[in-house]
């Protein structure tokens, strides 16, 4: 506690020093959420933005105003584009999904994945991980996600980096510094965005000083110990600025050993001048996680925060250093990239049922995964059996994972036109490499009454054949490199066409550091095309259309966990497996969006419908034996649905509402391996047909929320969320009830005391509504329901609970 009262403390004492002096802070929290998300008025000048509200500017400067005859909206097209080389709004063949400032504010959270859920219709979260900082963000039935052994289906950019961990392709939504975000856009319909955009790219970009001026500090505390406090600070001083971010948040967790301890720092110093701009940004993190996971539904009956097998801990860090630049060659062409440099490390510690079990022959002695293969230590040889007769045997399994990357990218847009139309062409490339160390060991242990594994400190050597488990040293290298064009052809003043495409080339290297079995080259490579085109019907209504591929490489961890009859301890533990095959998607989208002008309110709204068919798709299956699991091609999958969002605002209230329908199907005959309680108990697997819905993807989400300003100063708002019933991870077969539906309301209000000081306050889940997002099936055999007199349990779902109801309070201040 001692340590987080000094974070808060100097955290305030930070902002309010660099406050003196500072005009105050702006903010572009007084501009509607239109559909055109970005707003640029030509000419450019380097003026010195005049003041507004709390945040980013997001107006011309006075002189700019004088001049300025029209304003182009745009949005982003490609991982490095800037608002003045981004493609205006109306030409965007693919769906239109933007958060702003204003909208990150309203949920009072330093948790990023909390604004997507909110703003974007198509999005779900699931707390697969047990932790609010470690779940799984949903988009169209793909994935990204910071567990490990996800598929991942969604790429993600920070400032045009690309972010998905070099060893899983995994994202860790906790190390985004959240109040230092300007925006986020999902983008659609663009293999501009590299590997991994199936379902699309999540592209989020950071404040500077040149677009956010002043200092404000935010404190909040509540329900289950948390507090949390940032603050922020900006300056432009001539044709420099310097911007940076602090945030802290501590929170016990809502259910048993869920705490999270969440430290991040982000800074720019800028440069710009009449042709030229130039950014330096970093930023790092440290953030310490309790991960429960899904708990048995019988032990959650008991207790809503109870855990099975524990501890599940993790620490992240990271440090990322970026130099971008934007360069106005001449009137038509512009050239801006990306240098990066990104080190990431991981620890994971989690208690689980062992294999290990005494001998049949001899009880003094262990063996694994039977009553007759031995046990072995780190020497290799056989381990005697310390434990009591009556003892439960667990491990505790321990990771770690350094990655280092670096990279570049270029891009070039020209804006001259083509037999007399407008056109736009941008062609880039991008070139990354990581090289990353893994290691995982297991001790073995006991598993008390609790649920809670002691280590002995013996430590398992390699054990078990096939089915293995022991120390595992690994050195993978990857090299990603891409090449891509887009083009925008004004066909009409009303029809734009947009065409292009790109090449992606994955390369990636394995070295056993402990043997040679897991020692393997592959490599991937792929042209992705596009083609899409919009329709301006009228001032206020476009239609828009368009087709795209996109690929995905395995990943090292999938490619050395893809053997069925050598599986991996949850992806923890690493084998000599057969290549992969390269997932590819077909995406077909179109739509209409629109904006209108009430006499009481602007209306903006937008509906359309997409369908994307996988092939060689990728999921995680489990072993026969608990606690293994392994990954393999599947076949055919499609994931098609509908998505309508409208947002009315005026003067003085707003009205958000959206609706997404999702479906996500197997399309190929299958037999796969599950832990179903519905699977063959001779072959361990379930019958999937061709129709049958992919699980964990719930069919229908409904979001709604309003704000209304009951006064100048106090301002009253609520969100509501229904998400539909979704099948269990495992239940391929659909044979099992599935995860019930739920509806979760919350509320929120704030009071503005004077020009500086705020105070806020929310209600989450006010109706304190018990639910899941997330659930799968365990062993009911390998461990008693020590809730429930030692008796063995009975139903099989393990369920990942949401959190209960949650009362917050705040203060605001802005210099």
């Amino acid at each position: 506690m001692r340590v987080r009262v000094l974070l808060m403390a100097s955290t305030a004492a930070a902002a309010l020093a660099a406050a003196s002096g500072l005009t105050r802070a702006q903010d572009s929290g007084s501009y509607t959420t239109e559909l055109p998300p970005v707003e640029v008025a030509p000419p450019q000048t380097s003026a010195k933005p005049v003041a507004r509200r709390p945040g980013i500017t997001a107006s011309p400067t006075t002189a700019t105003r004088r001049t300025a005859v029209t304003r182009v909206r745009v949005y982003p097209t490609s991982p490095v584009a800037t608002p003045s080389t981004a493609l205006a709004v109306d030409k965007v063949p693919g769906s239109i999904n933007f958060v702003n400032t204003p909208e990150i504010q309203r949920t009072n959270s330093l948790n990023v994945m909390d604004a997507l859920q909110q703003n974007v219709a198509g999005v779900n979260i699931s707390n697969v991980a047990g932790n609010d900082f470690q779940a799984n963000v949903e988009f169209r039935g793909f994935v990204a996600s910071p567990v490990s052994g996800t598929p991942q289906g969604l790429a993600v950019y920070q400032n045009g980096v690309r972010i998905n961990e070099a060893f899983g392709d995994t994202v860790n939504w906790d190390l985004i510094p959240t109040a230092a975000i300007k925006s986020i856009a999902v983008v659609t319909n663009n293999p501009a965005y590299g590997l991994n955009a199936l379902g699309g790219a999540v592209s989020v970009q950071m404040k500077d000083g040149f677009n956010y001026h002043g200092a404000e500090v935010d404190l909040m505390g509540g329900s289950f110990g948390r507090l949390q406090s940032s603050m922020q600070w900006g300056k432009q001083v001539g044709d420099w600025s310097v911007y940076t971010a602090l945030e802290g948040v501590h929170d016990d967790g809502y259910r048993y050993f869920g705490s999270s301890d969440v430290r991040r720092f982000y800074g720019d110093v800028g440069y710009r001048n009449d042709s030229s701009e130039i950014h330096l940004n970093m930023g790092a993190a440290d953030n310490n996680f309790g991960s429960s996971a899904t708990t048995p539904v019988e032990l959650l009956q008991q207790y809503w925060g109870a855990v099975y097998t524990t501890p599940q801990t993790s620490n992240n860090q990271v440090g990322y250093l970026n130099l971008t630049g934007k360069f106005d060659v001449t009137p038509s062409w512009t050239v801006e990239g990306v240098a990066h440099y990104r080190a990431f490390s991981q620890r994971t510690v989690d208690g689980n049922p062992s294999g290990a079990q005494p001998c049949t022959a001899d009880a003094t002695l262990l063996c694994f995964g039977d009553g007759v293969t031995p046990a072995n230590g780190l020497n290799g040889q056989q381990l005697a059996n310390p434990f009591p007769a009556n003892a439960f045997l667990g491990e505790i399994d321990r990771t770690f994972t350094n990655s280092n990357t670096g990279g570049a990218s270029l891009q070039a847009t020209n804006t001259d036109q083509l037999f007399g139309h407008d056109n736009r062409f941008v062609v880039g490339a991008t070139f990354d490499a990581s090289v990353t160390h893994f290691g995982a060991s297991a001790e073995l242990g006991t598993i008390g009454t609790n649920y809670v594994v002691d280590g002995s400190g013996i430590f398992l050597g390699t054990s078990g054949s096939p089915v293995a488990d022991g120390p595992v040293g690994l050195r993978a290298t990857n090299q990603y490199t891409g090449l891509y064009a887009l083009d925008t052809f004004d066909v009409t003043k009303a029809l734009s066409v947009t065409a292009g495409g790109r090449f992606n080339d994955a390369r990636i290297s394995l070295q056993d550091q402990i043997g040679t079995a897991l020692n393997g080259n592959e490599a991937y490579d792929r042209f992705n095309p596009m083609i899409g085109a919009t329709y301006k019907i009228t001032s206020e209504l476009t239609a828009y259309a368009g087709y795209s591929e996109a690929n995905r490489a395995p990943t090292p961890l999938e490619l050395e966990c893809a053997n069925p009859a050598a599986p991996c301890v949850l992806a923890t533990f690493l084998v000599s497996d057969p290549p992969l095959r390269q997932v590819v998607s077909h995406t077909y989208e179109a739509g209409f969006r629109g904006t209108h002008d009430f006499s009481f309110a602007t209306l903006d709204w937008k509906v359309g419908g997409f369908r994307a068919k996988n092939t060689d798709d990728i999921l995680a299956l489990p072993s026969q034996v608990q606690g293994f699991g392994f990954f393999q091609n599947v076949g055919d999958t499609r994931r098609q649905g509908i998505e309508a969002e409208a947002n009315l605002k005026s003067s003085k209230w707003q009205f958000h509402a959206s609706y997404a329908f999702m479906d996500a199907r197997f399309l190929d005959s299958l037999q796969l391996n599950s832990n179903s309680p519905f699977a063959d108990p001779t072959t361990g697997t379930v019958q999937v047909s061709p129709g049958n819905i992919i699980p964990a993807i719930p069919r229908q989400r409904i979001k709604a929320s309003f704000d209304y300003s009951l006064t100048d100063a106090f301002k009253v708002g609520g969100d509501a969320l229904w998400v539909s019933t979704q099948y269990l991870v495992g239940d391929q077969s659909n044979q099992a009830p599935q995860l019930p539906s739920y509806a979760v309301f919350s509320a929120h209000a704030s009071y503005q005391l004077d020009k500086t000081y705020q105070i806020f306050g929310r209600v989450d889940n006010i109706l304190d509504n018990r639910y899941y997002t997330y659930g799968g099936f365990f062993d009911t055999t390998q461990l008693p329901n020590f809730y429930n007199g030692g008796n063995q349990f009975t139903d099989a779902r393990s369920l990942a609970p949401a959190r209960p109801r949650a009362f917050y309070l705040g203060l605001k201040a802005v210099f």
